[in-house]
């Protein structure tokens, strides 16, 4: 069916409206979220009742990579580095010898029982052995999950800094089979710790860069702020490529470096990426089912099906055993991570590489991969929460919300409101109150000057004889609050 210009904007705007609010019947239902993207876009399909066809895998690629790009930023951006400091060779080890170890198991198994040979087989087990980051915190999230042993932060690192590697295999096992070279492993490990090495580096010094543009910038308006950044990312991840380097682990390190720092507007900033890494989801899942022939999933259910299986059971377990076999972690932990090896988009948008290349057997590649995602996201993805339960991994412990940053005069108050002046030759004095490194639990949240009360934000500077209305909750951080400001 051919679409002018307005007739895709309605249909379009339809799809999104629609997925919007299958959210919410997905998490009455407890059916995945991700899932239902996918099948609204099957439905949309040539084959469905929308009669929308879309055979072009290049524009997919295209779309898959500047979605996969905003995703993995703004999981760094909500990413504490705090959080993953002391599970982060933990994540390192999964993200990479875990995703070869996949890798290697699924394909060898691929090679043994399908007319498959070795170098697509390996292709295959290399496109579904990351572990999508979104599809697991959508779930994990719209549960509202809380789990023990810092699980949640080694998911969170793991599954947005695996895909790196995921890339790697797929791009190096797709460049074999369509030149038709032999596999000369000495020539990839170099290029592969070249891929990382820049990746990594690039990511750190493009997330010190936005910290240094968005407070140095000083924009007449807020809502430029988010495509300021949207402008750095882009150039991030198109820069580290040029550059030979990984693009998405470098804009999931600058996203890190970005969210462990304090910066202006940095809430509503985060707020932002966080729509938008919802927006890219459906738009992806939406274009990827409009993509997918539900009548070739047919001839390939039972291969299929067996695949899912031992990746589920037997790759992802292994992998996970193997790569934290020294770790403190212990049985039930390990079993749970080992579930929570879920399929996403990534998968099935690195399935549209053998296709550009034209590979041989490329369309059954693509159909398995997304009957992969599709028996992972239904199963792995709907008992998620009873397994956490069965292994007793939920933190059932009361959340503590932080206070809301606003001032209540009451005797019950536990807070310290106190009354700080800048005197002369202070170390604040010139700098944004962003710069002044104060303590976490501290805020200034009034500015009197020249009989003037100023409301202050990230950007304000500090001058000499100000006078400070600072709030904190922990009596033990004044005097570094106090050392913070240059007060004696």
């Amino acid at each position: 069916m051919n679409f002018t210009v307005e007739g895709i904007l309605i249909v379009g705007s339809f799809l999104l409206f629609i997925s919007i609010l299958s959210s919410k019947i997905s998490t009455k239902l407890g059916v995945p979220t991700l899932l239902l993207f996918l099948a609204i876009g099957m439905l949309a399909g040539s084959d469905g009742i929308g009669w929308i066809r879309f055979e072009d895998p290049h524009k997919a690629q295209v779309l898959g990579a500047i979605t996969l790009t905003f995703i993995l930023f703004s999981g760094g951006l909500d990413t504490a580095f705090e959080d993953i400091r002391p599970i982060i060779w933990n994540g390192v080890l999964l993200s990479t010898l875990g995703v070869l170890i996949t890798a290697s198991t699924l394909g060898y198994f691929i090679y043994l029982v399908t007319d498959f040979n070795f170098l697509e087989g390996f292709l295959v087990g290399s496109i579904v052995s990351s572990t999508d980051a979104t599809a697991v915190f959508s779930i994990l999230r719209s549960r509202n999950i809380n789990l023990k042993a810092k699980l949640a932060p080694t998911l969170e690192l793991e599954s947005g800094s695996n895909d790196a590697m995921a890339y790697f295999l797929t791009i190096f096992f797709t460049s074999l089979l369509a030149s038709d070279q032999e596999v000369n492993i000495v020539s990839v490990i170099p290029k592969f710790f070249q891929e990382m090495l820049i990746g990594g580096f690039a990511g750190f010094i493009m997330g010190k860069a936005m910290i240094f543009v968005i407070n140095k910038a000083r924009l007449p308006y807020e809502a430029l702020y988010p495509a300021l950044t949207l402008s750095m990312i882009l150039f991030t991840y198109s820069a580290t490529h040029v550059l030979h380097g990984n693009g998405f682990l470098a804009v999931y390190i600058a996203g890190l470096i970005l969210g462990s720092r304090d910066f202006i507007h940095k809430k509503s900033l985060v707020r932002f990426y966080d729509g938008i890494a919802w927006l890219m989801q459906i738009v992806m899942f939406i274009v990827l089912g409009l993509l997918v022939c539900p009548p070739s999933l047919i001839p390939i259910a039972g291969i299929g099906l067996l695949i899912a299986a031992v990746s589920m059971f037997i790759a992802r377990p292994l992998s996970v055993f193997l790569s934290l076999a020294f770790s403190k972690t212990n049985f039930n932990q390990k079993l749970f991570i080992s579930w929570v090896g879920l399929k996403g988009a990534v998968p099935i948008v690195f399935a549209t590489y053998p296709l550009i290349e034209k590979i041989d057997k490329s369309d059954k590649i693509f159909h398995i991969v997304f009957f992969i995602v599709l028996t992972s996201v239904l199963l792995q993805g709907t008992t998620l929460y009873p397994f956490a339960k069965w292994l007793q991994l939920e933190d059932t412990s009361p959340i503590k919300k932080k206070k809301p940053w606003t001032l209540k005069l009451s005797e019950d108050v536990k807070s310290e409101l106190l009354e700080l002046v800048v005197p002369k030759g202070a170390e604040a004095a010139g700098k944004q109150i962003v710069q002044l490194g104060l303590p976490k639990n501290a805020l200034i949240v009034l500015v009197e000057r020249d009989k003037r009360y100023l409301t202050p934000r990230g950007d304000t500077v500090i001058e000499e004889g100000d006078k400070l209305m600072v709030m904190t909750d922990d009596k033990n951080e004044i005097k570094e609050l106090k050392a913070c400001l240059g007060i004696g």
